[in-house]
């Protein structure tokens, strides 16, 4: 074991001091086109799966690019589905996690929209959007993703948003939501990653992963979490159907093929240039811990900003964010813990119409509370039995408590196709 794992140790620093050369090697193929020959990389192939997988949604969509100008880029754009754009309710904006992309919305966009307008876009670094080349401090890279956001909000005219992230994008929502809080009604965070504090010693289901798996994982440190599935060229499709058939199982009731499909639709957004994913491994201290975790930065959400956060009772995260961002506000906050059960980390895909429910329920309250009042702290309406909810007082106590035991080519007829808007910006 000794020689192993120093074996281990060696392959791990020349794999560190190795890195740089790497991937400016990984970034001239990507910018020759060598790099898109060997993985399979196709604008046109994403363009078409995308369709595909949205086939399912029934409600009128438009897909088009919003100019954001030169955000962190010279001419940034971010890839955007829209519904009922002309319902007078308040608009919710979709922020989907690393690695994603808009069509992967898909089991929800029917559901939100009823009722509301609804925005999903790409983040900028994923998906269809740009691919600019992000700074590489956190601290850089979050603020270059809030500007990115707003720039978008900007140009669209929306005045305020009930905002909605997934995973990354939940980290994403809330940093936008602590610096533009007069833009957000209601703050919605789906399994939010990046909130808890990374521990000193690993959980023990960590503890019990095998040690070769463990040295793998130490030796891969350095690089993008999915270098591999670029590594491996034309078999990177393969590979995201192997290690992942949990996901396209789950689209099997809306997307046809879904075995196929959903496969190539992450592999196509993920084998470009990884410009988000270099960001996100900017954020990130270990793949489920970020450098700056927000629940140090939560007390800066504003006190009448409601906030709703929705977990899966079998999310690998397994972290208490709603109790930690109570735990640093007021009382009077409101503060909603959502734990859904039979749920794992993607909530939204794993248990649809009750994400919908609770997210559909986020947005009334949001309806219902006018721009410039104070936000109220009523009990949230009854769910179902997957689910319950607390406010923040409650919340902190639990909190409390547990710390003192712890020690689009051809769209549809109604849809733009590949178009930019870039109306006049709206006074911030």
């Amino acid at each position: 074991m000794t020689v192993i794992s120093s074996l281990i140790s060696y392959c791990y620093t020349w794999i560190h001091y190795s890195l740089p050369l790497i991937q400016h090697i990984s970034d001239c193929v990507s910018w020759t086109g060598g790099w898109f020959q060997w993985t399979r990389q196709s604008d046109m192939v994403l363009r078409n799966v995308e369709q595909k997988i949205l086939s399912c949604v029934k409600t009128a969509y438009n897909r088009f690019y919003v100019d954001i100008g030169s955000v962190v880029g010279q001419s940034d754009k971010l890839w955007t589905i829209s519904l009922n754009e002309n319902s007078p309710k308040t608009p919710l904006l979709m922020l989907h996690g690393m690695a994603a992309g808009v069509a992967l919305w898909c089991p929800n966009l029917d559901a939100l929209a009823a009722a509301r307008p609804v925005y999903a876009i790409d983040l900028l670094g994923f998906g269809r959007s740009s691919r600019p080349k992000f700074a590489s401090t956190p601290e850089k890279v979050t603020a270059q993703w809030v500007e990115s956001i707003e720039e978008w909000r900007r140009e669209l005219k929306l005045q305020e948003l009930v905002l909605l992230g997934h995973s990354l994008g939940g980290y994403i929502a809330t940093a936008y939501a602590i610096k533009y809080p007069e833009r957000v009604r209601h703050l919605i965070l789906a399994d939010p990653w990046g909130f808890a504090e990374k521990p000193e010693s690993m959980p023990g289901k960590f503890k019990e992963v095998p040690w070769y798996v463990r040295g793998i994982a130490t030796m891969m440190r350095p690089f993008n979490p999915l270098f591999a599935v670029r590594a491996a060229g034309p078999a990177g499709r393969w590979l995201v159907g192997v290690t992942r058939p949990d996901i396209p199982r789950k689209y099997r009731t809306y997307v046809p093929e879904a075995d196929d499909v959903i496969p190539e639709y992450i592999y196509q957004c993920n084998s470009q240039t990884p410009s988000g994913e270099s960001a996100f491994h900017s954020l990130m201290t270990g793949f489920g811990w970020a450098r700056i975790p927000m629940s140090s930065r939560a007390k800066e959400l504003p006190a009448r900003l409601p906030v709703t956060v929705l977990r899966g009772a079998r999310s690998w995260l397994n972290n208490d964010t709603a109790g930690q961002i109570a735990a640093v506000r007021p009382g009077e906050s409101y503060t909603s813990d959502q734990l859904i059960n039979g749920a794992g980390h993607h909530v939204y895909l794993d248990k649809p119409e009750t994400f919908n429910k609770l997210v559909n329920e986020a947005c009334e309250r949001a309806d219902a509370a006018t721009p410039a009042a104070k936000r109220d702290n009523s009990t949230p309406s009854q769910v179902d039995s997957t689910s319950k909810s607390t406010d923040s007082a409650s919340l902190k106590s639990a909190a409390d408590s547990a710390s003192s035991q712890a020690g689009t080519a051809p769209d549809s007829p109604t849809s733009k196709s590949d178009s930019t808007t870039k109306p006049d910006p709206v006074a911030s």
